[in-house]
């Protein structure tokens, strides 16, 4: 099974540094290559070796700004019969998914067939986002970072049809300097999104406009119970209400924030009805 890729440099020039590039093309080779190992052998690796039944190649380069096409290869058997299971199209979705989680972005509604992968990672769902915060994605930045050119990711359906995993840019690449702060704060929040094998969301701040992403401070399954039935209730409760009409809840939370100040997550740490 094999699936094609490409990485898009937006440069005028169509030339770019050879130092820069290449590690920009290695942190997206990584970034495609770990998702890939956590989806299908449910661990996400600390570390990626050639001798891996999951590998990345380089293909044949295009033009058009600067870029450089490559294949996600499946060298082994049974993966390869779980990686068809899975279909190129979910794969795609379920790297957009993990990349924005990385970078703290809004993620799109994805399929029911996407959701139950991901909630059959469970804890691993997490430490798989944590290592593409690490290394991959600060590599895969290299060029934005340096010379301010923006990266697309993308999934070749066809040589007509791209379908975009991820954008990196100089603002994306903040997103992995955001560090957390010691002191909490008490909020009134409504939940918008859940995971109920990881803990992970996204809420929404009263008179806030946009939602930002929420998690525990431990693993979720040391969470209390009243906590998940409260937070999940929360999101049923205000599912087709309309916003003016939603349930709050009281929380206490630590911000997670870049070095302008915009908090990124909250790591939650209390809570109680209103």
């Amino acid at each position: 099974m094999s699936m094609n890729f490409d990485v898009l440099v937006n440069t005028p020039e169509q030339t770019v540094d050879m130092k820069a590039g290449l590690q920009t093309f290695q942190g997206t080779s990584e970034t495609i290559r770990h998702i890939a190992e956590a989806l299908l052998t449910g661990k996400s690796p600390e570390r990626l070796s050639y001798k891996s039944k999951i590998r990345t190649n380089l293909k044949q380069t295009f033009k058009g700004s600067y870029g450089q096409t490559f294949s996600l290869d499946i060298y082994d058997a049974e993966l390869d019969e779980k990686f068809k299971k899975i279909g190129k199209k979910n794969f795609a979705e379920l790297a957009n998914y993990f990349v924005s989680e990385a970078l703290y972005l809004e993620t799109q509604e994805i399929t029911q067939k996407s959701r139950k992968i991901i909630d059959s990672l469970g804890d691993e769902a997490d430490s798989l986002i944590e290592q593409l915060r690490v290394s991959c994605l600060e590599n895969a930045h290299e060029i934005s970072e340096k010379f301010g050119h923006d990266v697309k990711i993308r999934y070749r359906a066809s040589r007509e049809n791209q379908i975009e995993i991820a954008k990196l840019n100089q603002e994306t690449v903040l997103s992995l300097q955001a560090k957390p702060e010691n002191k909490t704060e008490d909020l009134k929040v409504s939940i918008t999104r859940l995971n109920i094998n990881t803990g992970n969301g996204r809420l929404l701040i009263e008179d806030e406009e946009e939602t930002v992403a929420f998690g525990f401070g431990v693993i979720y399954k040391e969470v209390k119970l009243e906590a998940k039935k409260l937070f999940s209730k929360n999101l049923d409760m205000n599912n087709g209400m309309e916003r003016e009409n939603w349930i709050k809840l009281k929380i206490s939370a630590r911000p997670i924030k870049l070095k302008s100040g915009k908090i990124v997550k909250y790591i939650v740490t209390g809570f109680y009805n209103d």
